[in-house]
């Protein structure tokens, strides 16, 4: 099963291959896609992108799992999260959401079994 590629990115929206809803900040991984809202693990800005926001995606088999910060990178990425990842050996970026996508998109062309998490705002 492969990754679904980011078929589109711009401020507030997100499409992804094989999905026809417009997410704002969104889930990918092998075989599918969802909505990440962040209220499921009282997400903020700051400290940013926890352990458990990963968590589901790192669990999909993912070798690789690409963090969108947003647009103008106000989404933390605390150290506690990347440790985390890398624990399972899974290979980590945390990029600018743009630059992630094309990431993202990337290893998706290189046959890799990645996951990523994509803030689409700020």
């Amino acid at each position: 099963m492969t990754s679904p590629k980011i078929a589109s990115l711009s401020w507030g929206q997100m499409k992804v291959q094989g999905s026809t809803v417009t997410y704002k900040d969104c889930k990918v991984w092998p075989g599918g896609s969802r909505a990440w809202d962040w209220r499921e693990t009282g997400t903020e800005h700051s400290p940013g992108v926890q352990p458990a926001d990963v968590k589901e995606v790192a669990e999909k088999g993912v070798q690789a799992l690409v963090i969108g910060r947003g647009m103008s990178e106000a989404l933390k990425v605390p150290a506690s999260t990347v440790e985390y990842l890398e624990k399972q050996s899974i290979d980590v970026w945390v990029l600018q959401t743009e630059q992630a996508v094309k990431e993202y998109n990337s290893l998706v062309a290189q046959g890799v079994r990645v996951g990523g998490v994509f803030h689409s705002t700020c």
